[in-house]
């Protein structure tokens, strides 16, 4: 390596880490690096020239050896989630199937508007070696491989053919992942032979550079056309979606609440913008959300929507609110704030929010209202999480947890029916406390989502616990982080629930008049040795402390152990398949179901479900 003429000889892959461990972000006053590390799994495609890189960078950049590239992805995601997308990990996989286990981390990533680098191997550019390992031929296309498919699931993407691309590339990358709008993830594709070639980088493409996260303010014409169709507002409501927390929205939207008496609803990714003891806090909304919420939502007359991209879990597939409510839709992305032809105010939530005038005053018995529908539902959830109340069920399980925590705890949850479970029956005990990942309810989420949290959570709060709840279907997917957490010393502890298989979508299998059938172990044709998994023996076989609890109040012994314990700690119980569910606070969700059957329960199910339909809006 020589520097002369003010330049720098490095090879591509040592550029883009040097590059990488000089840009930093100041976060509430304080610089750091906006990359905190890395997770990566060395194959012949990123080891020899990427690893040589990332070696002699390991003080600045720690890498975490992965189990497996998905859980990687899902790791680097729940990080940039904790950090409210200030911070990002990138992800390394060889060429090949080892970059390919990384596309459903990329579309979860995508999904839900967080930052994640890849920077994965690629076929050889000289071509001359042609065809190599784990090469797809298409041959009519020589330069289509797998790393193309990433082109759908990344913000942006691009693959590097000369080392002095990275001098452009890298800034790109960069500006995606921290922009508040087109935030997601970012690819780079790297073939070997490029990975080492060499350039001449000019030495001030290195030199520390400090960033910002945009705020950009709104049009003040938007904001006082937002004010004045709120002060026609008769039954007025706020959804608080998850782009409030990144935003640091937080104390704004309290504050315009509170000033203004309007009652407020959570999205799922919007759970933890307010505590649960806040009188204006009313419950989740939506499919998986609260009588209070959804009472609420079906008589409002103006809705603000704030960063939320009112996907179909929000709005009950559109049937949600009034044909005639109309919307305003605050978010720092066009897209969103357009959605259903709202009103839109475009720009950074905590700017538009304390731009709003609050001399409108909600009417009194709109709020009283709310709050009294806010009490119901209480008063439902404290019921429906008694322990005894019914065999073991997901909602104990969360009741007996939740009153153990610490409040800066957080817990992660992901795909089948503990989402809904959890949105429905958790009291925020502090700000931004919960991470239940539903923008791509993507099993497996939740032990690496966790460890990753862990990792984000050990740099700012090391007292603090990071708690998982995942079903057995999700711990059989993927469970090898379980050994991450043990490895790395990161602390878990994970509530196994095991209902027997795919309990929640044998649920909806049978909501839908249709018989038991693949889902629950019991119920699968082919499933002829009906053998249950040892969970305790496997995750201890992986080094973690771990026990099995008969009830609600055995799990809370074995959760206070785990509190004290040091190692990660699984604590795995059974919950009933049927019996179990929360029953109530649902909205409408559209599945498609038979039109013609030779089943009178299918056919009499789809006419019962097509029944809402009328509720529907239609874009508007």
């Amino acid at each position: 390596m020589t520097t002369e003429n003010h330049t720098v000889t490095l090879t591509t892959a040592q550029a883009i880490i040097r590059w990488l461990a000089n840009q930093y972000i100041e976060i509430d006053g304080v610089e750091t690096r906006v990359c905190g590390g890395g997770f990566g799994i060395f194959g012949h495609g990123n080891v020899t020239c990427l690893g040589e890189a990332l070696y002699n960078h390991r003080d600045e950049l720690p890498v975490y050896r992965g189990q497996n590239e998905q859980g990687m992805g899902f790791a680097a995601a729940a990080y940039a989630k904790y950090h409210l997308r200030r911070r990002f990990m990138f992800a390394s996989a060889s060429a090949g199937p080892g970059t390919a286990n990384l596309l459903t981390s990329a579309a979860l990533a995508h999904a839900n508007r967080l930052p994640m680098l890849m920077l994965c191997g690629d076929a050889f550019l000289t071509r001359l070696p042609d065809p190599v390992l784990q090469q797809l031929e298409h041959f009519g296309n020589p330069t289509l491989g797998v790393n193309d498919a990433f082109k759908a699931v990344s913000r942006f993407w691009d693959r590097i053919t000369h080392p002095a691309q990275v001098i452009n590339s890298l800034p790109a990358a960069l500006n995606t992942m921290l922009d508040p709008a087109d935030c997601g993830p970012a690819f780079i594709g790297l073939p070997q032979d490029v990975q080492g070639w060499t350039y001449d980088y000019p030495l001030s493409f290195f030199d520390k550079r400090v960033h910002r996260i945009r705020r950009q303010a709104p049009d003040m014409e938007e904001v006082v056309d937002a004010m004045a169709l709120l002060k026609s507002a008769k039954r007025p409501m706020i959804i608080a979606g998850g782009g409030v927390q990144y935003s640091g929205a937080v104390a704004e939207l309290t504050a315009f609440a509170e000033a203004t008496g309007i009652p407020v609803v959570e999205t799922i990714a919007g759970r933890a913008n307010m505590t649960n003891d806040h009188p204006l806090n009313c419950g989740p909304i939506g499919v998986t959300g609260s009588d209070s919420a959804n009472s609420i939502a079906e008589k409002a007359d103006v809705i603000l929507a704030v960063g939320t991209r009112l996907q179909d879990f929000t709005t009950g597939s559109w049937t949600a609110f009034a044909h005639n409510a109309k919307i305003v839709g605050i978010n720092v992305g066009r897209h969103d704030a357009a959605k259903h032809m709202s009103l839109t105010v475009v720009g950074d939530a905590a700017i538009c929010l304390a731009s709003m005038d609050t001399d409108y005053k909600a009417p009194a018995d709109w709020t009283a209202f709310a709050q009294d529908e806010l009490k119901k539902w209480d008063a439902y959830v404290a019921e429906n999480c008694k322990p005894g109340n019914r065999p073991n069920s997901y909602a104990q399980a969360i009741g007996v947890v939740n009153d153990l925590m610490d409040p800066r705890d957080r817990v992660v949850a992901a795909a089948g029916g503990l989402p809904a479970e959890v949105t429905a029956n958790w009291k925020t005990l502090d700000i931004g406390t919960v991470d239940v990942e539903f923008g791509f309810s993507c099993m497996g989420y939740e032990i690496a989502g966790g460890w990753g949290a862990r990792i984000a959570q050990a740099e700012n709060e090391p007292d603090a616990d990071t708690v998982v709840f995942t079903g057995d279907g999700s711990y059989m997917l993927m469970n090898s982080d379980i050994y991450s957490a043990v490895l790395t010393g990161k602390k878990l502890i994970i509530c196994v629930l095991d209902n027997g298989g795919f309990a929640v979508i044998n649920k909806l299998q049978n909501n839908t008049g249709n018989e038991s059938f693949n889902n629950l172990i019991a119920d699968t044709p082919t499933a002829v040795n009906q053998v249950g998994v040892d969970f305790e023996a496997h995750a201890r076989a992986m080094g973690a402390n771990a026990e099995t609890v008969s009830n609600a109040a055995e799990l809370g012994e074995a959760f206070r152990r785990a509190k004290e314990a040091t190692n990660t700690s699984v604590i795995v119980m059974n919950v009933d398949p049927y019996e179990g569910w929360t029953t109530e606070g649902h909205a409408w969700w559209e599945v498609g179901t038979p039109h013609i059957t030779t089943s009178d329960k299918v056919r009499e199910a789809h006419v019962d479900w097509e029944s809402s339909r009328p509720k529907q809006r239609k874009g508007v």
